[in-house]
């Protein structure tokens, strides 16, 4: 763990500060932002189908909650996972 945090802090993710015997690690938020915005490019290739898969998921438990416990063996084969 704290080889990886060492990296984290040496690469501008975190910072330390020594607390007696301790060190205390907290994100800092500079570099974050950059990578964020180096993201925003991409966002729009997963945007809409990470959307879509929301969608799904909500009317998948909708139906659950509906339904009740699914029993694979009487659905037709195109509702079986």
């Amino acid at each position: 763990m704290s080889q990886h945090l060492r990296v984290l802090r040496e690469s501008g993710f975190a910072v330390a500060r020594a607390e007696g015997a301790r060190r205390l690690y907290s994100v800092a938020p500079g570099p974050l932002h950059e990578v964020d915005a180096w993201l925003e490019q991409f966002r729009h290739i997963w945007d809409q189908p990470l959307d879509a898969l929301a969608t799904e998921l909500a009317r998948s438990k909708r139906q659950r909650r509906t339904r009740g416990p699914v029993n694979h063996q009487q659905l037709a084969p195109e509702e079986q996972p």
